[in-house]
């Protein structure tokens, strides 16, 4: 029997584990305190209920974790618990064809002219 393709990649010196399996490892100080969500994390947690929620669900949690669990090291380390589930949303909506590219790369300029964001 062939054994199958790995789809996530290693965690360099962490013996073979995947990059989203982090228990046990050193990464310093864990800030404990209570604090208020930002109201884009907010968005985000409601957008993703109502993304895989049991009504007509867009996707699948398991689809929004594979994407996650699929991230580089350097990507996975360096986003946030929030900045990773909205990247894992819009990837897995681009990759069902619910959102194209133009739609969203559209959506994304009205915000950021909106807002007075410029690059």
């Amino acid at each position: 029997m062939q054994t199958p393709k790995r789809k996530t990649m290693p965690r360099k010196g962490a013996g073979g584990r995947a990059t989203h399996d982090v228990g046990g490892l050193e990464f310093g100080t864990i800030d404990r305190s209570e604090h208020d969500l930002a109201l884009w994390e907010k968005r985000t947690d409601a957008m993703l209920i109502l993304l895989v929620g049991p009504k007509k669900a867009t996707f699948t949690l398991d689809a929004h974790r594979r994407v996650i669990e699929d991230y580089g090291q350097q990507t996975y380390d360096r986003t946030t618990y929030y900045e990773k589930w909205i990247v894992s949303a819009v990837n897995v909506l681009l990759q069902k064809g619910v959102l194209t590219p133009d739609e969203l790369a559209r959506k994304l300029d009205a915000v950021k002219a909106e807002s007075g964001v410029s690059e």
